[in-house]
This record gives C-alpha cells, structure tokens and sequence, in this order.
C-alpha cells in the first residue's frame, strides 16, 4: 500500500519541511500552508491565500527520503487548481513540481521545499569580507598594446604582431592563445584602433581581449559550505573587495546534512548530477548578483578561487561523492585543481579560470585548507588550535613542527536544526540570552533589534517581526545560562524540582522544559520553549566535537594549546564564555580564545590575490598529518565523557573567570565533588 493509501485508511499523513527540517501529522485534505504555518513554518504570503501574489510558491520533494522515513511525490498532493492556471498564465508557468502553498492540499506523505525567495524572514549569510593585508600578487594580469598594421613586406598574422607587441613592451615570452579568443582578436584590433587589453593567466596563456583599454579585472573567491554559499568580488588591479553576496545552499533540500545528501545519491540514481546542477546554478546567479552590483558585466570576472568541504567540493567539480559516504571515506581527488570555469559550466569570462585549494582529507577539505592559509599555523611556534564548526566540524591543531587535522560529526544543531525552536540566523531569532540567578527570569536579544526583552520597548521594537526561534548562538548562550542558574545540571539534566519557584519551568511529558520567551496575548506568534530533547542535540553536538579535539591532542601528546580561533560564521558569533562553560572547546585562557572570522572565505581571497599562497599551501598540506575519529578506539570514550557540562576530563578551571552569578560557585563545587567520587 503506497502513502496515499496508508493516509486513506488512517486518516493522517506525514509532511515535512526543509530547510526548518519541521514536521508533522495532519488530516488528509489539509491546505498545505496551513500545515506549514501551525508548524511554525517560514513561508510568505501577502494576498490572504487568494493566489495573487505567488509568495508562497513551494516545490514537491520526488523520491525516498529514508531519514524522514517518507516516500514523497508531487502526485501525494491536490491536482493544480484553476488559481493556480490562472497565476501561470498571468506571471508565467510554474515549474513541475512548484505549487502555491495557499491552494494545495496535503493528500500523502510529502517532503515540501520553501525555498528562500519564499521565506517572509529570509536568512541573514553572516560571511561579510574581512579587511586584512595580502600581497597582491595575481594570477591574471591585464596587458594594453598597441599592435602595428601588418604590411606586405612583413607578412605575418596578427596574433604574431601581438605576441610581438607583447614581448617588446612587457617582456612576456610566448603566449598560447585558446581557440576562443582567437576569433576575438581582428574586431578587437579594428574597433580599438589597433590598441587592445589582453588578460594573461600565469604569464603563459591569453584568456581575454578587450578592445581599447580594459581597466576591471575581477576575480571571485567563494566558500561553498553545506549550507550557505558566500563570495566575494574583488578588484585584481587593487585587491579591494567590491562586492560581497552570500545565499543558501540550494542542496538543502535533498538534505539538511551532508550525510543525508550522500544518502541521497546512495538512492537516487541521478542524484548526483541534480546536486551538481544546482550547486552550479546557484554560483551563477551569485555570479551574476555581484556583477551587477557594481554595474559590471560577468565577463569581467576572470578567475575564481574556491573553498568548499569535500562532498561540496567534489559536487561542484561533477564527482560523485558516494565514497565520502562510508569507510575509507576516499576522496576521489585531494589536490589543487586548475581548470576552465566554462569547462564545469561556471559563466564567466570565456577561458576564465577556476582555482580549487586541495583537500586534506575524507571530511576535511579545501575550507579547512583555507583556514590554514588565513591563520598560518605552521609559521608560528606557539600550538594553535583551529575549529571551524559546521554541520562537520573540521579541526586542525599544530604549529610550525607539526601539523593534525581531523572532522567530527557535530551535526546541525549548532545552526539551530534539530531544535525544537531552532531556525537559521533571520531576522526574529534569538541569538543572546541571559538569566537571572535569583528569578530564573530570561533577558533575550534578537537578531534585527539592539533592544534586549528587558528594556520597556522591547515588544513594540520588534512588533512587526517577532521572535520566531532562536539560532545557534543563542541556543549554546541559554544551555550555558541554564547551567549557569542551576536549571540543567552536569549532566544535562532539566531540574523539575524548580517548578515550584518559576512557572518557566514545565513538565513536558516524561521530561521538564523551560520557557524562554512566551509572546503578548494579543500575538499569533508560538512560545520559544529550551526542551530536554534539545539539550540532548546540544550535548550529542558538542560531545563530537570535543572528543575530536582531544584525539588530536592526544596524538600531539599535549594537554593544553595556547591559543583557540573559532572560525565560520557560527565561531564567529558565539560567545566563548559560553561555549568554554558548555565545554564544546579546552580550557585555555579566555583572552586567547577569539572568532577567525571566515577565515575559509579568507583563504580563498588570499589565494585569488596572491599567486605564490597557492603552491605554499600544497605544500603544507602534504605534510599535515590525519586522524579519523571514526575508526579511532578512544573516540567513544571521550564522547561519552564529554556529554557532561562543561566535560569530565578537565577541571572547571576556566568557569571561576566568568562567574557572573553566586550559584556558578555552588553547581562548579558539585561538579567537582562528582568527579571524585568517581
């Protein structure tokens, strides 16, 4: 019996929606964006659900989607409505599997894509372009000559008299010109009056003519990540970041994580390739976004640089990254790649050139690659610790003697999936909490607004937002807070006992749970409730990361680093205090443990700026040694020892520097007096 037939006989079926990743039961005959909105559902819609204003436009998921245990079909929803023919014929047609949210009803079990356009609180890709000193060294560089007529007493072509123009004015030796820009060449010479820009990639081959003077050279340096993409436009005469744009991975919606997107190809057939497609789809329309923002052309573009983990990386080159989803975790290539952009269907300049840094390993990539060459461990004596925390967390610990990389498996709910109130960093999410001791009251800060809950016009600044969840920072600031307070102990527990002292705490079930934000009376808008489910993420989360960190340690046989850099967008808006009182990093004094910014991205951009970075950082990588925490014995066990707060490997040195509030002392005391009975 296929779903609709189980939906039949039972009454219920099953929808889930991505990114949010929420899901629910619901009668069959259910209009779809009433399912989506009593789950608190992110998707737009400004016509009162009439079908005009096409906002909540939402895509059918086609396939087996065993994580969900769900088998989704576009067939599992209503047939099109007349609104729905009617909105085509008026805007265009919708693509097959897009339907209006307002006029579809849930008839099976369906997976339902709301892409971001369809989003009323659109995700904020916090990857802004960090100033920083490079050398500016590029790969492409522009040349003007002016070239002589070719005449009867010397009878040559005219790719002959410009390599001559070439070699006398700048000294360049023997250029191969690509059979592309060859055709450009004679209306070049005519319409610039026979002065024209050539753009030459590593002073051995023509990738560009320009009539006249050309003077907007630009190259892109992007980081791919699981689940947003970043890029930024630089100027290659000066290095200037011009322009900087960053969207969602549209991969999202074959997964939330990147093992459920190998599960993907594991079972699609064709998987593969529709990732690649869209993957590369999306770099174009960055591509195109940035050139218009500076009133260019994408044309201009002439080579990029590129970051991504491993199944991204192998993705956005055509390479089936099936291997990366099981043991020996093979990458199927982990050196530098140099290729056409045209020749893996990346619109820019016609031979313009895409610039891949190498992989390190099965789970560490060319991001991790990235950040190495940003922070330049292996130049400095003191022992750096690297963690760039994503849906895998890649690591990277050493100086300039030695080098370990390793990933682990925290999973996504550091970036507020798998959380019950979780979302992405929007604008209405909390992102900053802080507790009461005493009142187990919370003051929280959302993102859009520089007002905490606490001051008197909190509610009517965020009138037209709301809170709607809250994000990965805020869900590691009110764990810490929690703990902080006495409300979750060591062990991660939620006291039920304090029910007594605040209606915040609740029985939920089995379990307790806390309240963090309950919205006025008057609002539609839902609680924004901490459960022990979502403590329990946390933990698992947080657990994997550590116990990676201490692999490397281990190997290194070393007890403490001097100095901690939390890279991506999530390192670099946590709170360290916080995220050393959860124990997701060692102890190490607080005042050397500080965001790194993007620094992927950051590597990137020297890598596109700087030629000589990107043999300096083949080299390096060559020597980095690496650790698998999935076959590594000790891996478990430091798991499971560091599911406690902060963990029960280390003492709580660090937590008496950030005590803010006298029961810190009382629940550190009992922490202590845990471990020594043990």
């Amino acid at each position: 019996m296929d779903s609709t037939a189980d939906a039949e006989a039972n009454g219920q079926i099953q929808a889930v929606f991505l990114p949010s990743g929420r899901r629910g039961s619901f009668p069959v005959g259910t209009p779809l964006v009433t399912a989506a909105r009593s789950l608190g559902v992110d998707l737009d819609s400004v016509c009162g659900g009439r079908g005009l204003c096409g906002r909540c436009q939402v895509r059918c998921m086609t396939g087996a989607f065993p994580k969900h245990g769900i088998q989704s079909d576009q067939s599992h929803l209503s047939p099109l409505t007349a609104t729905e023919i009617k909105y085509s014929q008026r805007k265009g047609p919708l693509p097959d599997d897009v339907r209006l949210g307002c006029h579809t009803e849930l008839m099976g079990d369906v997976v339902i894509d709301v892409p971001p356009e369809s989003q009323l609180h659109r995700q904020i890709v916090r990857k802004e372009a960090e100033y920083r000193d490079i050398h500016l060294d590029t790969a492409t560089r522009l040349y003007y000559v002016e070239v002589p007529e070719p005449s009867l007493e010397q009878a040559i072509s005219e790719q002959a008299l410009l390599q001559q123009a070439l070699t006398d004015e700048w000294g360049l030796p023997s250029l191969s010109m690509p059979c592309s820009v060859a055709p450009t060449l004679q209306a070049a010479l005519a319409s610039g009056d026979r002065g024209v820009t050539v753009a030459v990639f590593q002073s051995k081959e023509m990738i560009g003519l320009w009539p006249g003077l050309f003077d907007r050279p630009r190259g892109v340096a992007i980081d791919v990540g699981s689940t947003t993409v970043a890029a930024h436009l630089c100027d290659l005469n000066t290095g200037e970041v011009i322009a900087t744009a960053g969207v969602m991975n549209p991969q999202i919606r074959f997964g939330e994580d990147l093992m459920s997107r190998v599960s993907y190809v594991m079972m699609e057939p064709e998987g593969a390739e529709q990732m690649t497609a869209a993957i590369r789809e999306c770099l174009n329309e960055l591509l195109q976004s940035l050139s218009q923002e500076v009133a260019g052309v994408i044309s201009d573009i002439l080579e990029i640089t590129l970051v991504a983990n491993p199944i991204m990386h192998h993705l956005v080159l055509g390479i089936n990254p099936i291997n990366l989803g099981g043991a020996p975790f093979a990458l199927t290539i982990d050196s530098a790649c140099t290729l056409r952009a045209a020749d893996i269907g990346i619109n820019i300049q016609a031979e313009g050139k895409v610039y891949t840094l190498p992989c390190i390993a099965g789970h560490v990539g060319a991001d991790a690659a990235g950040v190495i060459l940003a922070e330049q461990p292996y130049e400095q004596e003191e022992l750096s610790l690297l963690v760039d925390v994503g849906t895998n967390a890649e690591i990277v610990l050493g100086n300039s003697k030695r080098l370990l990389a390793c990933s682990s498996p925290t999973g996504p709910a550091f970036e507020g999936a798998q959380i019950s109130s979780g979302q992405r960093a929007t604008v209405g999410a909390i992102e900053r909490v802080r507790i009461d001791p005493d009142t187990l009251e919370p003051n929280i800060k959302i993102i859009g607004s520089e007002l905490w809950s606490a001051e008197p016009d909190f509610e009517l600044a965020i009138a037209d937002t709301g809170v709607t969840g809250i994000c990965g920072s805020g869900i590691i600031e009110v764990i810490a807070e929690m703990f902080l307070a006495g409300i979750v102990s060591a062990d991660g527990v939620i006291n039920g006992a304090l029910a007594d002292k605040t209606p915040r705490i609740r029985q939920q079930g089995r379990t307790w749970c806390y309240v963090l934000y309950t919205p006025p009376q008057d609002g539609p808008r839902r609680e924004v409730i901490i459960t022990q489910n979502d403590i329990r993420q946390i933990q698992l989360a947080k657990a994997a990361l550590y116990a990676g960190i201490k692999l490397l340690m281990d190997e290194l046989g070393v007890t403490t680093v001097d100095r901690i850099r939390l890279a991506g967008a999530f390192g670099s808006h946590i709170s360290v205090t916080h995220a050393m009182v959860l124990g997701l990093i060692p102890d190490c004094p607080l005042e050397n443990v500080s965001p790194a910014g993007n620094a992927a991205s950051m590597g990137a951009r020297i890598a596109l700026l700087d030629e000589t970075a990107r043999p300096a950082i083949e080299r390096v990588v060559t020597h980095i040694e690496r650790v698998e925490t999935a076959t590594a014995d000790a891996f478990q066990h430091y798991f499971v020892e560091a599911m406690a707060f902060p963990h029960n490997s280390d003492p709580f040195t660090n937590l008496f520097e950030v005590v803010r509030q006298p029961v810190v002392r009382e629940v550190a005391s009992a922490g202590k007096r845990r471990r020594r009975a043990k």
